[in-house]
């Protein structure tokens, strides 16, 4: 079925055949959709991707994103749809750069909670450490720590272990050693060894069940 966009006093309206239907909800999905796409590419996406993503021929799209871009206009959005050559790419709003400049000269703030910093101490002694290992000391999931941790630039990846599925190994960053003011990992206060061997071993145990039961 071939679908012609119309506008009448800025609401949406398809002509499917001779009949004329008013599909603002309709209209506010599909908007939605393509909202989400170019969001999520944060590239320039051809028209013709965005048509088959959507479900509707090529002219029609066209006619609804670039109605969109009208929108963005008038509401006086700080994001905007441009029209690169056949594609389509939202982008920030020129006049908003320097607020952009602004926020990103402002330090990011790390708020190092009991949790991170349990995980922050697991990683310096113990790396290079997977997740696996982490979750095994702690004993809970540790995705959402280890992620800040990376996000707060104070754990990097530093490399893969040979193991089946090959998962990332993490250790601390420069950042962690300006953050805390040492020069190295040998300025560590020292643990209690019999302390540490407790974790390997609790580790190991705990990497070895994973592997037997894949």
């Amino acid at each position: 079925m071939t679908f012609r966009l119309y506008l009448q006093e800025r609401k949406p309206i398809y002509r499917i055949g001779n009949k004329m239907e008013v599909q603002e909800v309709e209209i506010k999905r599909l908007e939605a959709s393509i909202e989400a796409i170019l969001f999520t590419m944060g590239e320039a996406v051809e028209v013709e991707r965005i048509a088959a993503a959507i479900g509707h021929d090529v002219d029609t799209t066209r006619k609804i994103i670039r109605n969109m871009m009208d929108k963005y206009d008038e509401e006086d959005r700080g994001i905007q749809i441009v029209e690169l050559d056949g594609a389509f790419q939202m982008c920030t709003k020129v006049e908003m750069y320097d607020s952009l400049v602004r926020i990103a000269h402002i330090p990011k703030k790390c708020v190092l909670t009991d949790v991170l910093l349990e995980t922050l101490s697991i990683i310096a002694y113990k790396q290079p450490i997977t997740k696996i290992e982490i979750e095994a000391i702690r004993g809970v999931k540790s995705d959402h720590a280890v992620n800040k941790l990376v996000e707060y630039e104070l754990v990097e990846e530093v490399g893969r272990l040979d193991a089946p599925g090959r998962p990332i190994m993490f250790g601390t960053s420069e950042q962690f050693l300006r953050s805390f003011g040492i020069g190295s990992l040998d300025e560590l206060p020292i643990l209690n060894q019999d302390k540490l061997d407790s974790f390997k071993q609790e580790a190991e145990e705990e990497i070895q069940l994973s592997l037997n039961l894949s």
